[in-house]
């Protein structure tokens, strides 16, 4: 793999995720992104990490980061950042809603 690309959908998710550390516990955040960068660049050598969500849809792959998870899919030469979000959330509504 060559990149990974953050869609804009997952910016606003770090965002929001920015806005709530900020406000709680900023080295925790700090934290989290050094750890959201690292594995953005493990998945750019191992694209296949994580665990598949083909039942929400088709190559969508998840993998844990703290209590969230990152949601991508492999797009030729690159690795798509398609959200972040809280692992307890509904994940079947949450992309259901951006069909």
């Amino acid at each position: 793999m060559n990149r990974f690309i953050i869609a804009p959908s997952a910016s606003r998710d770090l965002d929001r995720i920015a806005e709530y550390f900020l406000e709680r516990n900023v080295n925790a955040g700090e934290k989290l992104f050094r750890d959201f960068n690292q594995k953005c660049f493990n998945l750019l050598k191992f694209p296949n990490l994580g665990r598949s969500y083909n039942h929400i849809r088709p190559n969508l792959r998840g993998l844990p980061l703290d209590g969230y998870i990152i949601f991508y899919q492999v797009v030729d030469e690159s690795v798509e950042i398609l959200r972040i979000v809280n692992g307890r959330q509904d994940l079947e509504t949450l992309f259901a809603d951006e069909a």
